[in-house]
């Protein structure tokens, strides 16, 4: 659909927001309306008491009957004056009559729960000479207004559509882009209601590739975004385009996998690779949002960086696989005192092997200062060995990973995954199909041959670099901190766990990546504890259906 149209802006006014309850400072116009007679005020001669406390049944239900009778009539001025934001609110409900093309609104009311009350919406969206029903449920809260005491509703682009975000506004008219079937590797079709976490990547690839894929644009009804890369969100179609075939590098199997894996803890993304390839298997979000953190997400990885921080111990003759890395109780950088996992036993003999697969972090922090490492010394090694930072291009929007060049106790906490190095699944999946096979292969989603775009190059490891670094993940997998989570996998399988502690957060981020013999995964929960808690199942899940 042509960014020409002119359309409305949600949220395109100055709101201050109070309170978790709801309760809202609405605009200084709105108040002066509601004190004056203005849109939807009282019109009293002299000053009434002013209301305090939530909204009674009563209140809620007139309020709601009021607003639901003048949107009905299409009143967008009338019906905002009953919200404690009038101005954003008639921004867009003129647009849902008139850039939406949206009449013969029904509301019916259902049951209430307190100061909430839940409807069903059905309406007709027309446009050059095509229309169609639309039907679906939505909800409002009622609060008292601060200045005036009325009760209003609590203004939320989601009460016109629930899908509806801040700054979202519906547009009715041809397709921006022609629509596509996405397809798998082998031909499978992908759909949303099959698949629900791809929904935001299949909508990002029309958005990108419908007009490469031989298809039409039809007339739909959308939601449109105000980011710039933000692809449009169809609701409805009133005429079909003609759909061309865009192939991806998808797995039916390994995405319906994933999709079962990230529902079993909440916030949790997961990205699985082809090491050989590059090819991105699965990508799957379990999240209350639509960001796809999977391959967006810029997060503190935990302890699975000590994967490319031993690579870096590694290639600059520090130690080895059978060398010494010593794990105390504690180690001091710069004032800065490490800590290991609760009821860690400390081997003042350890090799780095044995650290790394009980993930000593002491270990790591006392090796970081040996010659000839430097500030920059981790930052080189994941640029140049493991092409992270290197402006991925994957087909859909992602980010490449940062590991920035630190000082400080930085330069320690980078080395264990915390301070400034900031990672998401999608980047994790490719450290390890990296680790595993000393190649670096830019993950893609689609084929750079579509679009001729480049792949970013990086030189990646040393033969014995790559065979150390697997060996190790296969020890931790099978004796070390992932073994429950790795518990009755066969084939050549390797892991390393993770948790990344985060400001505000009293439970960690759980961090989890894993190989079986051509697959890579990698996954991420929020507040999930430690590595093998939540994100290990998860990984575990999709190497067994895929691996």
């Amino acid at each position: 659909m042509g960014r020409r149209v002119k359309v409305a802006v949600v949220g395109g006014v100055f709101a201050v927001m109070v309170g978790g309850a709801g309760y809202g400072t609405y605009n200084f116009m709105s108040a002066l309306n509601e004190g004056g007679g203005g849109r939807g005020g009282t019109g009293s001669a002299g000053p009434a008491p002013v209301k305090s406390g939530p909204a009674s049944s009563d209140e809620v239900e007139e309020t709601s009957a009021k607003f639901f009778a003048a949107w009905e009539k299409g009143q967008a001025a009338s019906a905002a004056g009953y919200t404690n934001n009038d101005t954003a609110a008639e921004q867009l409900l003129t647009a849902y009559g008139e850039a939406a093309h949206i009449s013969d609104v029904r509301i019916t009311p259902g049951t209430s729960s307190g100061a909430t009350m839940s409807y069903t919406v059905k309406a007709k969206v027309a446009y050059d000479g095509k229309s169609k029903s639309l039907t679906y449920k939505s909800k409002l809260t009622v609060v008292r207004g601060v200045t005036t005491g009325r009760a209003l509703v609590d203004w939320q682009p989601s009460v016109i559509h629930p899908e509806l975000r801040r700054d979202d506004t519906l547009v009715t008219g041809e397709s921006a882009n022609p629509p596509i079937e996405a397809v798998d590797r082998n031909g499978a079709v992908l759909t949303k209601d099959e698949y629900p976490s791809l929904g935001p990547i299949l909508d990002a690839l029309r958005d990108k590739y419908g007009d490469k894929a031989g298809g039409t644009p039809g007339i739909e009804l959308v939601i449109r975004h105000a980011g710039e890369d933000a692809a449009d969100t169809p609701l409805l179609t009133l005429a079909k385009g003609k759909a061309g075939k865009l192939r991806t590098t998808l797995s039916a199997g390994a995405q319906a996998a994933a999709e079962k894996a990230v529902k079993q803890y909440a916030q949790s993304s997961l990205v699985a690779v082809k090491p050989s390839t590059g090819e991105v298997l699965a990508v799957a979000n379990n999240r209350k949002d639509a960001f796809n953190a999977a391959f967006e997400g810029e997060v503190a990885p935990g302890s699975t960086m000590k994967i490319i921080t031993a690579a870096m111990l590694i290639d600059n003759g520090v130690t080895s696989m059978n060398g010494p890395a010593p794990c105390p109780d504690t180690a001091t950088w710069q004032s800065q005192t490490f800590k290991n996992l609760t009821n860690m036993r400390p081997d003042e003999n350890a090799t780095l092997a044995n650290s790394f697969m009980r993930s000593c972090n002491t270990a790591f922090i006392k090796l970081i200062d040996e010659k000839p490492l430097t500030d920059e010394s981790l930052t080189t090694e994941a640029q140049t060995r493991f092409g992270l930072g290197l402006d991925w291009k994957t087909g859909v929007v992602s980010r490449d990973g940062k590991v920035p060049a630190s000082s400080g106790p930085d330069r320690a906490a980078n080395a264990i995954g915390q301070g400034q190095v900031q990672m998401n699944p999608l980047n994790l999946a490719s450290v390890t199909a990296t680790a595993i096979t000393g190649d670096f292969r830019q993950p893609y989603l689609v084929s750079p041959e579509l679009d001729d775009r480049q792949l970013a190059t990086a030189k990646g490891l040393p033969s014995g670099t790559a065979a150390q670094l697997k060996q190790m993940m296969r020890l931790t997998a099978t004796q070390g901190t992932a073994v429950e989570a790795m518990a009755g996998l066969g084939g050549d399988i390797g892991a390393k766990t993770g948790s990344a502690e985060v400001d505000g957060q009293a439970v960690s981020n759980s961090w989890f990546t894993g190989f079986r013999n051509d697959v890579a995964a990698a996954a991420m929960t929020e507040e999930g504890g430690h590595g093998g808690e939540a994100a290990g199942p998860i990984v575990a899940a999709v190497l067994r259906a895929a691996g």
